[in-house]
């Protein structure tokens, strides 16, 4: 039997899991589960697929600094509740 997980490894499942939050400028929030490996573009592709918005049109934001898409939770050292801010992106706005 291993150090880090029991006979079946729910221990290790659990610990390579994190549950996410992305919260729009409106307040609203989503719940994502992924895991610390995968990088982010997938829950971002999922959050803007389930608004019906265009990848282009957002920024996610974690701790005030924008998330690239190759970056992974590990990475940005989140843990588990942490939210991620989700901002319509603005283009131009000045007559």
């Amino acid at each position: 039997m291993s150090e880090n997980g029991g006979a079946n490894g729910t221990s290790d499942a659990k610990a390579e899991h994190i549950n996410l939050k992305v919260i729009d400028q409106q307040g609203n929030e989503i719940f994502f589960k992924c895991k610390r490996t995968t990088a982010l573009s997938k829950l971002m592709n999922a959050y803007c697929q389930r608004q019906g918005m265009d990848m282009k049109s957002v920024r996610f934001l974690f701790d005030g600094e924008r998330l690239q898409e190759h970056q992974t939770p590990a990475e940005r050292e989140m843990e588990d509740n942490d939210a991620i801010d989700v901002m319509v992106q603005q283009e131009g706005g000045c007559a």
